[in-house]
């Protein structure tokens, strides 16, 4: 099981960072697709003949490709990789990308299969808390025309923990998302990262902070109300009903291999991760891979451990220690043994046979709870 990323930039508007034009110009499209295009075929051998299961269009603007660009990347990959016929497409859509010629087209003239709505929240006042270009309406819009366009496989994403969204307004948030009878949900608790405009607005108090409290009652009620309505929390931040998992996702926690393409992108063949130069003008300028992959990292047997218990954790399905026997060796399943039995004394983790899974109650703190468990390499 492989998975194969296309990262398309947010760029809507010429800029320093890549000097070059917005996805409005068909000239920029023509050559930043022509480059993506070139770089699928200089890394065609990464994945060394894995059968591709999942193909992923996400990053900031892929909504933005016509429907001709979209297929000219399939069709590449197709003659590139060795493709499931059952293949999960998934295409990342902005509300204000969507109107109804577009997504009809999408449905018809593509292998598209599974959209990625990025809602956020069907209240504007969220909406411009987090400085997203669409409203309310386009959101609500966007799904419908989504699925009258026949689209059956689809997500959303929620987030909780907004300054000012009340419990009140959450709950509706997820009746709202419910009314739509979607099959799944991605909803992520709201954070603020360094060197963002968030960040430099809170910072400067023009817009009010996160306060964690709030978001750990937003993700008990989270719980409680998919959990009502008959979803399935197969990892931390997604639910989904049976048979509507997210097959890319999940390549990225079951650790299984990938290939990223386009600015900034990530891959990892389970000994080694690469990712892509970020700066636009230098990806579109490069001719051979050196130049297109900005960095390697041979990962060490402690990073391989960390990131499996790192997102084996998160799942539903759990860390099994007979997986780490197999994998990393018996000297890291007495490490992982002695840990968890700590978290077992304060029901953070329960153990079934081999299996160790995460408590409802510590799904909040998975992250620090996985953390617990690394290992780092001393020397």
């Amino acid at each position: 099981m492989a998975g194969i990323y296309i990262h398309i930039p947010y760029c809507k508007q010429k800029c320093h960072y890549c000097n070059f034009y917005s996805f409005a110009s068909t000239r920029y499209r023509d050559i930043f697709v022509e480059s993506l295009l070139k770089e699928i075929t200089l890394r065609k051998d990464y994945l060394t003949n894995e059968k591709i299961n999942t193909i992923y269009f996400g990053g900031g603007t892929p909504s933005t490709l016509n429907i001709s660009e979209i297929n000219d990347i399939l069709k590449h990959l197709y003659n590139t990789f060795d493709i499931n016929e059952d293949i999960e497409i998934t295409l990342e859509a902005n509300p204000d990308d969507m109107d109804k010629e577009k997504l009809s087209d999408l449905k018809n003239y593509t292998d598209v299969n599974r959209l990625s709505i990025g809602v956020q929240s069907f209240f504007d006042d969220d909406l411009v808390y987090l400085n997203r270009v669409h409203n309310s309406q386009n959101a609500i819009k966007s799904i419908e025309l989504a699925k009258q366009a026949g689209f059956e496989n689809m997500t959303i994403d929620l987030i909780y923990g907004i300054p000012g969204l009340t419990e009140k307004k959450w709950r509706q948030n997820l009746k709202t998302f419910f009314d739509f009878n979607i099959n799944h949900l991605s909803s992520y608790s709201l954070t603020v990262e360094p060197k963002t405009a968030l960040n430099t607005l809170i910072n400067k108090k023009k817009i009010a902070p996160v306060v964690e409290e709030e978001s750990i009652k937003h993700f008990d009620i989270l719980l409680e109300e998919t959990e009502k309505n008959n979803f399935i929390h197969y990892e931390i931040s997604n639910f989904a009903h049976e048979g509507y998992y997210s097959k890319h996702n999940s390549i990225y926690w079951m650790g299984a291999h990938y290939a990223g393409f386009g600015p900034s992108a990530h891959s990892f063949n389970g000994k080694t991760r690469q990712w892509n130069v970020a700066n636009m003008k230098q990806y579109i300028e490069s001719d051979t891979i050196e130049k297109v992959v900005e960095e390697e990292e041979v990962l060490t047997i402690e990073q391989r451990y960390n990131e499996y218990i790192m997102t084996s954790l998160r799942t539903k399905w759990g860390c099994d220690t007979v997986h780490i026997e197999n994998i990393f060796g018996e000297k890291y399943v007495n490490l992982f043994e002695d840990e968890a039995i700590k978290h077992i004394e304060k029901n953070n983790i329960i153990k079934e046979n081999s299996v160790y899974k995460l408590t409802k109650q510590a799904k909040i703190f998975a992250d620090g709870i996985a953390s617990d468990f690394f290992i780092f390499n001393e020397d």
